[in-house]
Order: C-alpha cells, then structure tokens, then sequence
C-alpha cells in the first residue's frame, strides 16, 4: 500500500518546464538568462568604486579574478594566457551561477542539467584552441597534434586517429558530458529524496511509516551541501579543462 503512493514525476517533467508565452522560452532559458544578467550585475557593481582596499561586492570579484589568475591560468598557460582572463572568469562565473540554481528554493534546477548549454559551452572551446593552435603554429598545428614527434612513424597507423579521436573530437563532447551528467544526476538524486520524504509525511496512509520521512529529508539536505560542492568543483573543472587545452595549442612542448 506504502509501495503505491510512491509516485515518481517522469525525468522528463524533472528537466523542463512549462512553455511561457513564447514559443520555445522555458525554465533553463529563463535560468541562463537571469545568470547571465547577474554575472554582468556583479561585475558592474563591483567595478563601479574602484576602491584601492576593496570590500563587499568588490571584494568577491577580485578574489575570484585572482583565483582564476593563479589557480588556472598561471597553472596551466602562464603569463601568455593571461589574454584570457577576461573570458575564463565569465565563464567560470557563469557556470558557477547556473549550477546554484540546483539549490535554491523555487528555482531548484541547474540549467546545465539540458545538454544544449554545455555542448555550446564546450563548441566555444573547441573553436578557441584550434584557432590559437593555427594562430601560434600556423597549419602545421595539425600535424604537429596528429602525427606527435618523436612517434616511430609504423606507429603513426595507430597513434594519429587516436589523437584526431582524442583532440579534435572527444574533448569538446567530454566537456560537455562531464557538466551535464553530473548536474543531472544531482538534480535528480535530490528530487528522488524530496518526493520520498513529501509521500512519506504527507501522502502516507500508515502512521507508523510518518516517522521514517527523517530519513530521506536529513539525506536531501545533507545531499545539498554535497551539491554546492559539485556547482562549484564543476564550474572549476570545466574551466580549467577549457585552460589546459588553450594553453596546450600555445605551448605545444608542454
């Protein structure tokens, strides 16, 4: 009888949203939207004093300017990726944002739970080292990512649809897998608890059971903690990947 009023929304009710008045304009639309609007809110506001010691607003920016500054870009590119700094903070912050609207009130969904953002996400990456390959190594960037030096040329037979595989057509669909999934898979697990504490509280006939709604509701809070860990990790992992590879097609020794 308990087993019957457990009724799960199907996934696809737990990934959109109903249509608004235009066509095609939904909930991770809205979401991407009022993310953007608010990373370009935090950096007007926090470049509107200027101040020489910063605080509040201020004061958050630059440490994650400075954070994306030395805990990206001088790991992975050095000082000639610093001509990136304006767009690895935007996107770091961007992500950031979308990805905490798994856990607020109302909201309650990560816009990068839909495929279509992380794939466009990763498209501008791809696009990004391959122009600054072909920009610091002219067209020989290509033969220098295919046919590695140094590789008995035999090898080549093996070695060079691995790295066209691997380079040129696995990162930019890893990226964006990577962000997806895991976004999904958290939005989901915290669904999957709220719906069992709500039946079990609220729509369980047996008494008995009432008591055991503790369960799932201390697993769904203990799961958000665990889930802004993950915004943040997955913002930081997508952006430093989107590094490694820039600076990758810069510095082709490394």
């Amino acid at each position: 009888m308990l087993l019957a009023k457990l009724e799960f929304p199907a996934i696809g009710e737990l990934v959109d949203w109903k249509q608004f008045w235009l066509p095609g304009f939904n909930k991770p639309i809205l979401l991407m939207i009022v993310s953007a609007l608010i990373v370009v809110a935090l950096f007007v506001a926090a470049g509107r004093k200027k101040a020489l010691v910063p605080s509040g607003i201020q004061n958050v920016v630059e440490s994650i300017i400075e954070f994306v500054t030395d805990g990206i870009i001088m790991q992975t590119m050095g000082e000639d990726g610093l001509v990136f700094l304006p767009y690895l903070t935007t996107l770091f912050m961007f992500i950031l944002v979308c990805n905490l609207f798994e856990i607020i009130p109302v909201m309650q969904f990560p816009p990068m739970a839909r495929m279509a953002m992380p794939m466009f996400l990763a498209l501008i990456t791809w696009v990004m080292f391959i122009f600054m390959g072909i920009k610091k190594q002219g067209p020989g960037y290509f033969k220098a990512a295919l046919f590695p030096p140094g590789v008995p040329k035999a090898l080549y037979v093996l070695v060079t649809p691995i790295e066209l595989l691997s380079t040129f057509i696995v990162r930019p669909f890893s990226l964006a897998v990577r962000l997806f999934a895991n976004e999904l898979a958290g939005h989901l697990l915290l669904v999957t608890f709220a719906v069992l504490t709500d039946t079990l509280l609220f729509h369980n006939t047996i008494v008995f059971f009432k008591p055991v709604a503790v369960l799932p509701a201390v697993m769904d809070i203990g799961l958000t903690g665990f889930e802004l860990l993950v915004a943040v990790l997955q913002a930081f992992i997508f952006t430093i990947l989107t590094a490694v590879y820039l600076g990758g097609a810069m510095h082709p020794e490394h």
